[in-house]
């Protein structure tokens, strides 16, 4: 993994916590424990974790409800979770995936697949955050250009106010005496309306550039992303053998 990673695991029986934290500690991630849905939903908020692995048959809140609860919530809805379940049913499965479950695990399970299948879906979330912020960048790219283009146009309708002012008082390169006034007013009040324009332009490229910085630093390169799709999900299975 790039980065160590937050794995929020719930489960009522402490047997399986504590083997999921030893074994998933050990491979660098760091983990949280979950006795129930309610102590689930309390430490996401705390915790804040980058994946859930979650028991479906628990008290107080069973699996489905919780995950009700954070596809519910705009804060917490992006949080992939994988399903444990002791239920082998397609059915089930198929209602699982459609409340917004990640991937779904049958007990009794083999910790090598479980682990890959954490890593396979830790790896989908972190390409789909990668497009999610190119895409803003090419929605910040065009929202840009369409407001350049707009400011523009107000400052080349400005300089054309200008031209027909000046032709308006001037007559064979001179300005009436008596009009000289109104015309360096009116020509003030034109050039005052350029500044601000220009001011506006400039302030919202500004703006742009430092929206584009930060969603650059939210992105990785093309050959980390092509690595990743390429990297086999049971990478890290040797740290089990130490």
């Amino acid at each position: 993994m790039n980065s160590r990673k937050k794995i929020l695991m719930v489960d009522d029986e402490s047997i399986n916590l504590e083997f999921f934290d030893l074994m998933l500690s050990k491979l660098g991630f760091i983990v949280e424990k979950a006795a129930d849905g309610v102590e689930a939903l309390e430490k996401v908020r705390h915790f804040l974790p980058d994946l859930i692995i979650l028991d479906n048959i628990m008290p107080k809140l069973s699996g489905w409800e919780v995950t009700k609860t954070l596809k519910a919530d705009p804060l917490y809805h992006q949080i992939p979770i994988i399903m444990f379940s002791a239920m082998d049913d397609v059915k089930d499965k198929v209602e699982g995936f459609e409340l917004g479950v990640d991937d779904y695990i049958t007990k009794p399970y083999n910790f090598s697949v479980v682990l890959a299948r954490i890593k396979a879906v830790l790896r989908n979330r972190e390409l789909w955050g990668q497009i999610i912020a190119r895409e803003s960048r090419l929605k910040l790219a065009e929202e840009l250009t369409a407001g350049m283009k707009n400011d523009m146009a107000v400052f080349l309708s400005g300089i054309d106010e200008l031209d027909a002012l000046i032709a308006a008082f001037s007559e064979d390169g001179s300005i009436n005496g008596d009009a000289l006034p109104t015309f360096l007013t009116r020509l003030k009040e034109k050039t005052a309306l350029a500044r601000k324009n220009i001011a506006g332009l400039n302030a919202r490229m500004e703006q742009a550039m430092t929206e584009w910085d930060t969603l650059k630093k939210m992105e990785i390169g093309l050959q980390v992303l092509e690595d990743n799709m390429r990297r086999p999900p049971h990478s890290g299975l040797e740290g089990l053998k130490d």
